[in-house]
């Protein structure tokens, strides 16, 4: 459906050149769910907007559904309706209903009849769960709400395939679930995407091929298994394990406890689980200042997961050579298993090793 060769694209800044895509060569097969992933400034978004020319490239070619779209005689226009996209900041016209906003391509573009557009864009509101807000306008809805009514408009205009830019980025984490739920439907009825995200679970759930990017090129290229369960390059092994940690030693009982719920505030504020802050905060102050209020000292490593988006505790009591919660203040032990997925011991040389997920 899409076959890239070469594909480039130089910046100027003050005269000077940046090279953001390389000489990048690939091939995107009808019904394929590809996932661009990589660190931050690799080209991911420019490759997806150099696809249908958002960008202008440098030097390559793209040849989409058998023609080359980088011909000057090409009518863009044309082919981005067979090429949809949606972007990270939805793009919705502010002055016309959800309903005007999903059917004015349909009737403006294609020339299709009112009625008709209409009642093609009720059934794509209902695919995304947005048709009770038919009639309402853009401002009155939430983030996941907008990007579902994005992505109906994308469907309104009968794509061929769909680039997503990041349509998650600009969500508040609670509302991410609900985006990446319309976009796994889609998946499952066959529709072919490129997906730039920073959802890793997700590209792995969804997709049936990972591009890796770094350094303006595809570094790598495989299945979901292949990139995150065994991956080749340093750089993919390195991407793909990393792992963010907030370290703690606490070697005395009259540690800050304030400064301490700051900073794991900032931690998850970073990361983008805010919504765990106060479940990690309070099994913390439990085990830290009940359970272990008599055990020093401790270290303790407080670890984000970008794989999965998940949180977990290491607290190793040094010099414990048998268990501390079997006879822990019941209260406490309670709240901490109430609020985790699996709590568990382990003695070890160098004292107990206590693990929170």
């Amino acid at each position: 459906m899409i076959e890239i060769t070469n594909l480039s694209k130089t910046y100027y800044n003050n005269g000077q050149p940046l090279e953001v895509l390389k000489g990048i060569d690939c091939t995107i097969n009808k019904g394929e769910i590809v996932s661009i992933i990589g660190p931050s400034g690799t080209g991911k978004s420019t490759f997806l907007r150099c696809i249908n020319r958002l960008d202008e490239p440098t030097g390559g070619q793209i040849i989409f559904d058998g023609e080359n779209i980088l011909d000057p005689k090409v009518d863009i226009n044309r082919v981005r309706r067979k090429m949809g996209i949606v972007f990270q900041s939805f793009n919705l016209f502010e002055h016309f209903t959800i309903l005007e906003n999903v059917t004015f391509g349909p009737i403006k573009v294609l020339g299709m009849k009112k009625a008709e557009a209409e009642e093609r864009a009720m059934e794509l509101l209902r695919t995304v769960g947005m048709a009770e807000k038919a009639n309402v306008y853009p401002s009155s809805l939430s983030g996941g709400q907008k990007q579902r009514v994005a992505i109906a408009r994308c469907l309104s205009m009968e794509p061929k395939c769909i680039l997503f830019d990041e349509p998650t980025s600009a969500l508040d984490p609670t509302m991410v679930g609900e985006v990446l739920s319309v976009i796994r439907q889609l998946a499952s009825m066959g529709m072919t995407m490129l997906i730039v995200t920073h959802e890793m679970k997700f590209a792995h759930d969804v997709s049936t091929r990972i591009l890796f990017m770094y350094g303006g090129g595809i570094y790598e290229d495989g299945t979901p298994q292949q990139i995150f369960e065994h991956p080749q390059k340093p750089e993919t092994i390195a991407f793909i394990q990393r792992i963010r940690t907030l370290h703690y030693d606490l070697n005395t009982t009259n540690s800050d406890l304030y400064a301490i719920n700051t900073d794991i505030d900032k931690f998850c504020l970073k990361y983008g689980v805010e919504r765990q802050k106060f479940t990690l905060q309070l099994i913390f102050e439990e085990l830290m200042f009940n359970i272990l209020k008599d055990y020093r000292p401790i270290s303790v490593d407080i670890s984000f997961s970008e794989l999965d988006y998940s949180l977990s505790m290491k607290v190793l009591v040094k010099g414990a050579t048998s268990s501390v919660l079997n006879d822990a203040d019941e209260l406490s032990l309670s709240i901490i298993k109430g609020k985790s997925k699996e709590v568990k011991e382990t003695v070890t040389d160098e004292g107990l090793l206590i693990e929170i997920k």
